[in-house]
């Protein structure tokens, strides 16, 4: 029996979070390569997940649990109805309007019924095994360590396991045989609940005698309070919001795949694992005494601002998120109720999960222009830690103000007077000086929760003000598509546009130097060349480009030039024509249009033959939406483009290696491909250019003119038998660029001792 019911919530897991990265993944074509995709798509399922739990909750209460047995059974059959799963075909997002309701109306419409179905189970069977008068019956919580379990299996093994060797069509139909075995278990399980002498005792019955069990070995036999309640709202609220905060953090700089959404929801889920486990694995007294340390850490991180980059950040991140999310689920644990209280327990804790998606996804980006949730959200899980001590003096309270006060006004007088100008070392040294001692005074703190929160929030804060110190702010906006800003540095020398933290064009305020193209556009590197032989080449003078980012690019139109520019965001358009922030589009000579929505869609409505040059410039914060670079998207391209004509692509990126993909995608359509990574001189690194990337690609080699005798300019090859990508089908793991383990020897060389000492 105990087997039956553990493979059951095993299985029904395991579909439950399979839908979510591959429905997810279907509707990325529609809507481009933005972690909001998934962080709406997350918020759905959430809200399916708490009407799951509210079904179950009633329908035990109203039908008995036998009777519930018996309804279920129709909801079964009910989903066959739905399957396969797909994305309603003829659903096309608003080109202006916000995405977000069409989303959740296509969600709903596509796979609300199955979501909703499966959902119900994990209280569902948790509640029948608790009247089957089994010896666990008794506290049948372990079982949602299975549920976790199967929800963990699904997570990993889609990125490692699935999507590198199934397409969706295939991923789709294993998953409805998959249903079709859950249906057949959740129909085993039921016949136990039927036949168990136990489940016709009646429900009253029932109920008391599984609260007279309880007694004595109850992890929480009193009656429930509204304060108890709202404690498992609270726990359950903060890991949910820090999941998507910490998600958006992750696939804003890398990509939005499923891949690196699936690695913060998994190791969310292994803390239900370890913390609802008969005998947990790791000791909640551990991860309480760990968190201060962690997420001061995390803190301290934000101190640095952009100096703390790389994939390494992230796994720091990780683990802060871990130990916080087993500070609160352990504390979730640690106050279940009787059985009698089973379904309302799961239902509290659904609704905690659902306010973190609501917060995170609707609310946060309606109040912040930037990612403020997650900082904030790690304050307000601090101040969920137990208090370590019992009553406290009227002095402590105070204290708890006061010194958090003073370390904010400490931090904030020693990083407002750091010098920009100052050198690399300096920074760095003084910075760790600060970091050093803001840990010590934060780490003091750790056992008044209200103390360590203000505290944590003083060291963010501090890292607000530093930031501020080196940029001034333009503009700040947030979009369904990401944060955005446009910076100026202190002497007002260049503005700069950024998306999340990735830099996406910058214009000198020096009138002689306002018409070069910088960053990653310089006129003697790969893009500049590219248009020398265009302009030599007969393609007609017409130019799509994919992303319109500063407008950049367009310091190489020429009047009579016709130029489309393709823009899924209208935040950015407003940003581009603002002469105050970048002149580059309203100087733009030729004949020139913005024309909204995902390019893709939006190229599909062009008249075919007509560029001579498309260019795809196109960023989520630093990776390229990875449904631009497929085999359906490069068959668009090629009807779109004109005889002669070259394709463009700026791959330049910290964290993915395009190169394999996109000469897979050329040697599959026989075209010509050539790359360029552009190392830069100091002299150019001072006039304000950056290393670059860029593919170019034609149907001949003739087309590419000059650029393909350049030294260079290389050959870019395929790779032999290996798997091209399409909607069907993509695989992000082996293109990411790890982190190399050099990081310690370059911080020592910024803080040797003949830095600290002033000999540099």
């Amino acid at each position: 029996m105990l087997i039956l019911f553990a493979i059951s919530l095993f299985v029904s897991a395991l579909l439950l979070f399979l839908v979510q990265p591959m429905f997810s993944k279907m509707v990325l074509p529609r809507l481009g390569g933005t972690p909001a995709v998934w962080i709406t798509c997350m918020v759905f399922y959430q809200a399916a997940l708490l009407a799951g739990y509210v079904y179950a909750h009633l329908s035990a209460r109203w039908l008995g649990v036998r009777g519930q047995a018996a309804a279920h059974l129709a909801l079964l059959l009910g989903v066959f109805l739905a399957l396969p799963i797909s994305a309603a075909q003829g659903w096309t997002p608003p080109p202006t309007a916000h995405p977000t309701p069409w989303l959740l109306m296509l969600l709903l419409v596509s796979v609300a019924l199955p979501f909703f179905v499966i959902s119900i189970t994990a209280p569902m069977l948790q509640k029948w095994f608790s009247h089957t008068g089994h010896p666990a019956a008794k506290d049948p919580y372990f079982l949602y360590a299975a549920s976790n379990l199967g929800s963990m299996a699904a997570l990993l093994g889609y990125p490692t396991l699935v999507e590198p060797f199934l397409t969706l069509a295939q991923q789709s139909w294993i998953w409805s045989l998959g249903y079709g075995l859950l249906a057949l278990l959740i129909v085993g399980c039921g016949m136990v609940l039927w036949f168990s002498p136990q489940s016709r005792k009646g429900e009253a019955t029932v109920a008391a005698a599984g609260a007279a069990n309880q007694a004595g070995s109850s992890p929480a036999p009193e009656p429930l309070t509204i304060t108890r309640r709202v404690w498992w709202i609270l726990w359950s609220f903060a890991p949910s919001s820090l999941l998507l905060g910490i998600t958006t953090y992750v696939t804003t700089d890398i990509a939005a795949v499923p891949l690196l959404w699936v690695i913060p929801l998994a190791v969310y889920l292994l803390t239900f694992v370890i913390v609802f486990s008969r005998r947990p694995w790791i000791s909640h007294r551990l991860m309480v005494a760990v968190q201060p340390g962690v997420v001061l850490l995390v803190a301290i991180l934000f101190l640095w601002g952009l100096q703390a980059e790389g994939v390494w950040v992230i796994f720091l991140h990780l683990l802060a998120f871990f130990v916080t999310a087993m500070v609160c689920h352990g504390e979730l644990a640690q106050s279940r109720p009787s059985t009698a209280y089973l379904t309302e327990y799961y239902l509290w804790i659904a609704v905690g999960g659902v306010l973190g998606g609501i917060f995170n996804a609707i609310v946060a980006p309606l109040i912040f222009t930037g990612l403020a949730e997650y900082p904030l959200i790690l304050v307000l899980a601090c101040l969920l830690r137990p208090q370590a001590n019992g009553a406290s003096s009227a002095q402590a309270r105070w204290l708890d103000f006061i010194l958090p006060a003073i370390l904010a006004a400490v931090l904030a007088a020693v990083v407002y007077d750091l010098d920009p100008a100052s050198t690399s070392g300096k920074i760095t040294t003084s910075m760790l000086m600060v970091s050093c001692a803001a840990g010590m005074a934060g780490y003091a703190f750790a056992s008044r929760p209200l103390r360590l929160g203000l505290g944590v929030g003083a060291v963010m804060l501090a890292g607000m003000l530093y930031s501020g110190s080196h940029y001034q702010v333009l503009h700040a906006e947030r979009s369904f598509f990401g944060v955005m800003q446009v910076l100026a540095d202190k002497g007002d020398y260049y503005h700069m546009f950024y998306h999340g933290t990735t830099l996406h064009g910058a214009q000198s305020t020096d009138p002689e130097r306002q018409r070069e193209p910088l960053t990653y556009y310089l006129s003697n590197g790969p893009i500049g060349q590219t248009f020398e032989t265009f302009w030599a080449s007969g393609a007609p003078r017409k130019v799509a480009i994919v992303g319109l980012g500063a407008g950049a690019l367009s310091c190489y139109a020429a009047p009579g030039d016709e130029w489309d520019f393709f823009e899924i965001d209208p935040a950015v358009e407003l940003i581009a024509r603002n002469s105050r922030y970048f002149t580059f589009y309203q100087d733009c000579p030729a004949r020139k249009r913005v024309i909204l929505g995902d390019a893709r869609l939006s190229l599909v409505q062009i008249p075919d033959n007509k560029y001579g040059l498309i260019i795809f410039d196109a960023f989520s914060s630093d990776s390229v939406p990875i449904h631009l670079v497929n085999r359906e998207a490069l068959q668009i391209y090629l009807k779109k483009l004109a005889p002669g004509g070259i394709l463009v692509f700026h791959i330049s990126n910290r964290y993915l290696d395009l190169k394999s993909v996109l000469g897979n995608l050329a040697q599959d359509a026989g075209l010509a491909a050539l790359i360029q990574s552009r190392e830069l001189t100091e002299e150019e690194e001072n006039a304000f250019y950056v290393r670059t990337t860029w593919v170019v690609m034609a149907r001949q080699t003739e087309d590419l003119g000059f650029l393909a005798h350049q030294e260079e300019w290389e050959t870019l090859p395929g790779e032999p038998g290996a798997r091209l990508w399409t909607d069907d089908f993509s695989n992000i793991a082996g293109l990411i660029l790890w982190p190399s383990f050099d990081a310690p020897r370059k911080l020592w060389e910024r803080v040797s001792p003949g830095v600290l000492f002033g000999r540099e």
